[in-house]
């Protein structure tokens, strides 16, 4: 199994959902940098469950024990090592899924592939694993703190932030339980939240991030190219089906010279429909790129399945389990997003004579 991320700034992650804890190691962490634990609390805040009438009720404080690596509030260039122990668990929830697979989970192909599974939660294919990221995120932000990353749920189901709506107005995303800066778009979110998670069922969504304060010259021009970093990175955040930057999908409907950025004497450009990169390499512009994420798979209500001996079965929704995804997953976008502009800004430093 793949469980590290990472060229220079590299983590490593472990455990499962319902083990006894789960935990990393971050490789290549530049020396000498002050941390401060707070920023790192704060940031777990913004993920943990429990946090709101809207997310899963686990109760977990995500309160992380660094091992090795910091030593008097400052980097010392060795591995990080920490844990993050799991303390809500109630396996005993999940015990009908033993000989059974939940539609749209991982359970089937994970017991394919490795005849053998954790069934608690998802063991290692839970979301509860997103905590190390959020932990290896935190660390990049304050490494690279002169560049700002603001993530904010753009969507909520057929709920849509207007881009008028938001005019950057970031202070607003924390305010808000659904993480929209917009405060009547949120409502609406809430409400369709409820509505869903009182039917049984759950939403999906999207998350739009911007990346400001990029130097030029971040990424590689071939295989290694900037954008496609960004897009393996959100693509390994749980339940994301999709991943655009700059302008997208909505590129395809405008011509060559509409969609053309003219440069400008101060080498910035008049529009910014490349989302910041071009060929693969940042050109100083803003970075900004939208994530889709699926509805949540576990839903309260009976579902047709099949067990491990291929009987056709009834499998009931049970535990605690998000409503929809969308507003925890903010810090754990903003997470990956650091850790990759870091990784390529490290790779840069690497070829500076």
């Amino acid at each position: 199994m793949n469980n590290s991320f990472g060229n220079i700034f590299r983590l490593t992650t472990f455990g499962e959902s319902h083990g006894e804890a789960i935990g990393g190691i971050i490789d290549g962490c530049p020396s000498g940098h002050k941390i401060d634990l707070n920023i790192i609390t704060y940031e777990m805040n913004r993920r943990k469950p429990g946090q709101s009438k809207i997310v899963t009720q686990r109760k977990e404080d995500d309160y992380v024990e660094f091992l090795s690596g910091i030593f008097e509030g400052k980097t010392t260039g060795t591995p990080i090592g920490f844990i993050i122990k799991n303390k809500d668990h109630k396996s005993k929830d999940y015990n009908h899924l033993k000989k059974s697979y939940r539609p749209s989970h991982a359970d089937f192909v994970y017991e394919e592939k490795y005849g053998h599974r954790d069934y608690r939660g998802g063991g290692r294919s839970s979301a509860r694993e997103t905590a190390c990221r959020v932990v290896a995120g935190a660390i990049a932000k304050q490494i690279i703190n002169n560049i700002k990353i603001f993530a904010y749920t753009s969507s909520i189901g057929k709920v849509s932030l207007l881009d008028d709506d938001i005019i950057e107005n970031f202070s607003k995303i924390e305010e808000r339980i659904v993480r929209c800066p917009d405060k009547n778009t949120s409502e609406k979110m809430i409400s369709e939240i409820k509505k869903a998670r009182k039917n049984g069922d759950t939403l999906g969504g999207v998350v739009k991030c911007i990346i400001k304060n990029v130097p030029v010259g971040l990424g590689e021009p071939v295989f290694n190219k900037l954008h496609s970093e960004l897009g393996r990175a959100m693509l390994s955040i749980n339940a994301v089906k999709g991943f655009e930057y700059g302008s997208g999908f909505e590129g395809t409907k405008m011509k060559g010279s509409e969609h053309n950025d003219i440069i400008k004497k101060d080498q910035t450009t008049i529009t910014n429909h490349s989302g910041g990169i071009q060929g693969g390499i940042s050109n100083g512009m803003d970075i900004y790129f939208n994530i889709a994420f699926k509805p949540v798979a576990t839903i309260m209500r009976d579902q047709k399945t099949i067990n491990s001996k291929g009987e056709e079965s009834i499998i009931k929704g049970k535990g605690r389990h998000d409503p929809c995804v969308v507003p925890r997953a903010i810090p754990i976008v903003e997470a990956m997003a650091a850790m990759v502009i870091l990784d390529y800004y490290l790779i840069n430093k690497t070829k500076q004579i």
